[in-house]
């Protein structure tokens, strides 16, 4: 827990050190591959969920649906990062990165 609650003073004071350290252990853009005490599959939704939230590019949901399935998420799983955000993107925004995700996943919702 101290480590924790250090982290967040520290990130909330704008020290830059802190936040080098927790933009170098996003997996797959440096060092620790277990960053922020999330197992590597977890942390991957969790950033797939938060790119969806500010309605990112296709370009970057791919590549974090890519760094999901290589952590061992199933489209399921993936599909559920959208899901476990929806209430908290509103409607409008559900329904904007939805045909977004489905490409990143492989999926075009206009063939079928």
């Amino acid at each position: 827990m101290q480590r924790s609650e250090d982290l967040l003073r520290r990130l909330a004071l704008n020290d830059e050190n802190a936040v080098r350290i927790v933009l170098q252990d996003a997996p797959g853009a440096g060092a620790n591959p277990n960053g922020g005490g999330l197992d590597l599959k977890t942390h991957s939704l969790v950033r797939l969920g938060a790119l969806l939230s500010v309605d990112a590019a296709t370009d970057s949901c791919r590549l974090a649906v890519d760094l999901a399935r290589a952590a061992g998420a199933d489209d399921d799983e993936i599909v559920g990062a959208l899901v476990a955000v929806g209430p908290a993107i509103g409607f409008a925004r559900l329904v904007a990165v939805a045909p977004r995700l489905a490409l990143a996943i492989g999926y075009d919702v206009d063939d079928g």
